[in-house]
């Protein structure tokens, strides 16, 4: 069998909005993920799905599909063992780990709610008063990331459910009064065209981080991206090879960003800063001021620097406030924050 390529994500022209955005939540999953917004055949998709190679690895237990960690709590793990139809190892025996690189789980459009959630075999547990259960995507995707295509026209009840795991961290299989749970914790990545209409609020709000791209205008850029296309097209294994070092210089300093997230300070003068940007965008709740200061911090851990700076804190605001903006009835999605900013200022300075 021929091996599948994916287009290299060190070889996307350009977007560098949508890359750095999709590479800070790499760094920071707790960011909650990124929507993407912009017109058909700017890279959307190919970004996402190029995410696959560059993606750290971690500790799963083995035996079961659920994506679990070896510190998840004890009932749990059994619990999954259990439904699985699998034997926990006895008691003073460890568990088996193995090493896996974070998934890019993708849910279709179409998908029914049994094939995000999973299904319960109620037969069986009627039978031999067992649960066993086959998992759904969620399952999947916990602690990887899920990637939604249009997920702007998806059906309300799959919106619902996503919700709802996104907000607990858990997924809830239920049938005729036989339920089960399991950990959900994931990244929602999501891209779509504006044009075929916006997201409920609801889950607008869930995404962390928010980006609007566009095609490319420069002639030589765009000559760019057909040559690299063509060429990725006519011998995809060597176009690879040829981008491979600069994948793994890329993936070596996510790493590091990973390392030094946890040490990085910010002081009390950007936070404060924080809090103003919020309060003169007119942000409600304080989401925002949350996903700010962990963007913030994540953009020095990237940078390889200790503490956050102003530079930071205004990146950060653009990235994670464009969704969170009061708008009136109708009204598109503000992206340009930094010159709502500056009219707001200049409307003080004429008042």
């Amino acid at each position: 069998m021929n091996k599948q390529y994916t287009y290299p994500f060190t070889a996307i022209v350009g977007q560098e909005q949508m890359k750095l955005a999709l590479v800070l939540n790499i760094i920071t999953p707790t960011l909650s993920g990124v929507l993407i917004r912009g017109e058909k055949g700017t890279a959307k998709s190919t970004a996402v799905r190029a995410l696959a190679d560059i993606l750290p690895e971690i500790d799963v237990i083995s035996g079961i599909p659920f994506n679990l960690a070896p510190d998840e709590e004890s009932d749990v793990i059994r619990e999954c063992f259990a439904v699985a139809g699998e034997l926990l190892p006895e008691t003073g025996t460890p568990l088996l780990v193995e090493k896996h690189k974070v998934k890019v789980v993708e849910l279709p459009v179409g998908a029914t709610e049994d094939r995000v959630v999973g299904t319960l075999d109620l037969e069986h547990a009627l039978k031999a008063g067992e649960k066993r259960i086959e998992p759904g995507l969620l399952a999947s995707a916990h602690r990887g990331i899920l990637y939604v295509d249009e997920v702007n026209l998806l059906d309300d009840h799959v919106v619902d459910v996503l919700l709802d795991s996104a907000a607990m961290g858990v997924n809830t299989i239920e049938r005729e009064g036989v339920s089960f749970a399991h950990p959900a914790r994931f990244t929602l990545v999501g891209t779509m065209n504006p044009e075929e209409g916006e997201l409920r609020p609801q889950l607008l709000d869930r995404f962390g981080l928010c980006v609007h791209i566009e095609g490319i205008s420069d002639p030589e850029k765009r000559v760019e991206v057909m040559e690299r296309r063509f060429a990725f097209e006519e011998d995809p294994e060597t176009f690879c090879r040829a981008w491979a070092d600069e994948s793994a210089r890329l993936v070596e300093r996510i790493a590091m960003a990973r390392k030094l997230y946890s040490s990085v300070s910010v002081s009390r003068e950007n936070l404060m800063a924080i809090a103003q940007y919020c309060l003169e965008v007119g942000v409600d709740g304080h989401r925002g001021d949350i996903i700010i200061l962990k963007t913030a911090k994540t953009l020095a851990a990237y940078d390889a620097r200790a503490t956050v700076e102003k530079q930071d804190i205004d990146q950060a605001a653009m990235l994670a406030l464009p969704h969170r903006i009061r708008r009136q009835p109708l009204q598109d999605i503000v992206m340009d924050v930094g010159s709502m900013l500056k009219n707001k200022a200049c409307d003080r300075v004429s008042g």
